[in-house]
């Protein structure tokens, strides 16, 4: 996938598209279907499947909240757009000025004499331009004057239930994780790189790798059984989401412990696909107590990874 960093970059070789533009946090069933009609029109006019996207996410721009409010960090995005198929992906760097473009000079300097878009298929939700005035039917008037096609497509649903986003995250929230796989269409993972922790983990005989959660939204505090991936095979472990009340961690990560495991893997990305919910976080009266609890979520998750 040819990945086109900011407006400024876009090149002669780039005219002529079959695009279409948002946000795709998650990448879920609803943006799947999307790239699929995008990419039969796009075999059918013979031109490149092309997605723009933003960065930062807009909502994070207008509220400047940048931990948490994401399904999928900006690198994972990009994987999961190749994996579905995207053969050229626009990002546009959204600032202050951006913003203020009017839905008219967007679609004349960018997508007519920019891309030379030649096919458009977008949600029924999309809005863009200051103010959010542009849409669908703006959309439609500009293709007549400009002589491109544009194509809605109809809301994805899953149990009578438009997917979207928001009802990922509301899923996730309640470690709902099987109903948010199920609105993703993939498995639902947190990936980071591995960092340097106090190694307490290690001195009552459950040693953590530990990745800093930020970006990335995560559900909530507690014990989960998990696979993981980004070594040499795929492993399973249990992990932690939290504060780690018990040692007055205060710094909110994730915390897995890979069953029979010991290489040093500082430094390594990982991937952590949270398999099911275990129990909350809670605060224990010294490390003997943990280390207890810590051994008996360990044969809980292997139980449930068994299955």
């Amino acid at each position: 996938m040819e990945v086109v960093r900011g407006l400024p970059n876009i090149k002669d070789s780039h005219f002529g598209s079959v695009i279409t533009i948002g946000n795709f946090d998650g990448v879920h069933r609803g943006h799947q279907a999307i790239i699929q009609q995008l990419k039969r029109k796009a075999e059918s006019h013979q031109l490149p499947c092309t997605v723009m996207t933003f960065e930062p996410h807009p909502e994070e721009f207008f509220s400047r909240a940048h931990d948490g409010t994401r399904l999928t960090p900006f690198r994972e995005k990009l994987e999961l757009l190749a994996h579905y198929g995207v053969d050229r992906l626009v990002v546009v760097r959204f600032n202050q000025q951006f913003a203020d473009l009017s839905a008219n000079t967007f679609i004349d300097q960018v997508l007519v004499n920019g891309l030379g878009c030649k096919y458009i298929v977008i949600g029924d939700d999309f809005r863009f331009g200051k103010g959010r005035e542009g849409d669908f039917e703006r959309l439609i008037r500009a293709g007549r004057r400009h002589g491109f096609e544009v194509e809605n497509t109809p809301t994805h649903t899953l149990d009578d239930e438009r997917v979207s986003s928001t009802r990922i995250r509301e899923a996730l929230s309640l470690a709902k994780l099987i109903l948010a796989e199920k609105l993703l269409g993939h498995p639902y993972y947190i990936t980071g790189v591995v960092q340097h922790g106090d190694k307490r983990g290690r001195t009552i005989g459950f040693p953590t790798a530990n990745i800093g959660l930020k970006q990335q939204i995560a559900p909530p505090n507690g014990v989960y059984a998990v696979r993981i991936s980004g070594l040499d095979q795929e492993y399973t472990g249990v992990a932690n989401i939290g504060l780690r009340p018990t040692i007055a961690g205060g710094k909110y990560l994730l915390e897995v412990h890979i069953f029979n495991f010991e290489r040093d893997i500082y430094r390594k990305k990982l991937r952590i696909q949270l398999i099911e919910f275990i129990r909350s976080e809670q605060k224990f009266d010294g490390l003997d107590a943990l280390q207890i609890q810590i051994q008996k979520d360990s044969e809980t998750a292997q139980l449930i990874l068994s299955k």
